[in-house]
């Protein structure tokens, strides 16, 4: 499967496309609420600001796979990412990205090692893959912060155009 055609839907439980950013720069992070990680909504946030208007978005992954720590609804994640980091990139609903139920999305992801020579299951919350335009995907593990160089080089190099 193509990373772009796995079913994807929004945090509201509507029905969405990855293709919709096809030829873009993403950031895909599975995140969660009641993590030591989660102040990186913050870095994540001022990516997503920063580099919008140049073809690059952030895309949450909500997961309560690591130690329950997103037991949130959808509207309870919504109003903890909004009014705490006042998070406006694109939230997706809850996720497993290990394990017998693992997302297609994640399945595909987790077959690209990082700079440590990791590959397979997901860490921890705030393990980041950058998909460039094209599909190349360059994955970063959950204590890379979103203001890392390396992590912020990855985006500014794969930019569109």
């Amino acid at each position: 499967m193509a990373l772009y055609d796995a079913p994807v839907k929004t945090l509201k439980g509507e029905d969405a496309s990855l293709k919709d950013y096809e030829g873009k720069t993403v950031l895909v992070v599975n995140v969660a609420s009641k993590c030591g990680l989660t102040p990186q909504y913050s870095g994540l946030e001022e990516l997503h600001e920063k580099y919008k208007d140049r073809g690059f978005a952030v895309l949450g992954f909500p997961c309560n796979q690591f130690g329950g720590q997103e037991p949130g609804s959808p509207e309870e994640i919504e109003t903890f990412c909004s009014t705490t980091y006042g998070v406006t990139f694109p939230m997706f609903e809850k996720v497993d990205v290990n394990g017998e139920g693992t997302h297609p999305l994640y399945e595909e992801l987790k077959q690209v090692a990082d700079a440590e020579g990791h590959t397979g299951d997901i860490r921890w919350n705030f393990e980041k893959f950058v998909i460039a335009p094209g599909g190349k995907v360059t994955r970063f593990s959950p204590v890379v912060t979103p203001d890392d160089e390396t992590l912020v080089k990855t985006i500014e190099g794969n930019l569109p155009g």
